[in-house]
């Protein structure tokens, strides 16, 4: 049959289908563990660290969804601090890599993992507190931007945190038009994004702090790489 389109999700795995797949793209990524990749490091990102430090972002307890979570390192920290955390990633490799660092933190550091694309995942919480990416959104194409916010509106709670963490326009990523990139078929290994381009995006929420990820060296409890770009925003607690 060469006429198959009837809903939007047609359309949407349509348009999937100008890139590569991204579960045995991650599953590779995350099999070889001596590779040397920033991501890899146990760690928190520093971004993170400073804003629970600051009071830009509330204590526990409080519920947050960690969105295309890998290893764990971000979901792992917050659990440990008494957020009960859902996190998700596509990876089954990624994931039996986060269970495993979950269980060498201890009892007090256990999130919920979840094997899933974040646009099809049944989560057990209608709402959180914190909606937390550090990684995801540059990976998602052009036209999944509309299931993510969709996401977002469902599951944010009034009142509550929305971060991501992408690459930095100038710094590492595709720079190249929407459009463009579907005549290239390619992400080219991520979307760049400049801070003006996440305010627009994310314009129903409150720009709280946006600024690029601050370096921080190996000896460091917390994860840095200046080619990132940090943003943190707030959803109105009125619905």
């Amino acid at each position: 049959m060469n006429r198959t389109i009837r809903t939007t999700e047609d359309v949407l795995a349509l348009l999937d289908g100008f890139f590569r797949p991204a579960e045995p793209f991650w599953d590779r990524f995350y099999e070889d563990r001596s590779a040397e990749r920033p991501f890899f490091a146990p760690k928190p990102d520093e971004n993170l660290v400073s804003w629970l430090d600051s009071g830009l972002l509330p204590p526990a307890p409080g519920r947050v969804l960690d969105l295309g979570c890998g290893t764990g390192r971000n979901a792992i920290h917050l659990a440990s601090l008494g957020f009960e955390v859902d996190a998700v990633d596509l990876s089954a490799t990624a994931l039996a890599w986060a269970e495993e660092r979950a269980r060498e933190a201890g009892p007090g550091a256990r999130p919920r993992f979840h094997r899933a694309s974040i646009f099809e995942i049944q989560l057990p919480c209608d709402t959180y507190d914190l909606v937390y990416d550090s990684g995801c959104l540059h990976h998602l194409p052009p036209h999944r931007r509309v299931g993510y916010l969709a996401l977002l509106d469902r599951v944010l709670a009034p009142g509550g945190h929305f971060a991501v963490t992408a690459f930095a326009a100038g710094a590492m990523g595709s720079e190249r038009p929407d459009e463009e990139l579907y005549r290239l078929g390619s992400l080219e290994g991520g979307l760049a994004y400049s801070p003006a381009e996440l305010r627009s995006l994310f314009r129903e929420f409150e720009p709280l702090e946006i600024r690029p990820m601050a370096a921080h060296g190996p000896d460091s409890e917390a994860f840095g790489v200046p080619f990132l770009l940090t943003a943190l925003f707030q959803r109105t607690a009125s619905l």
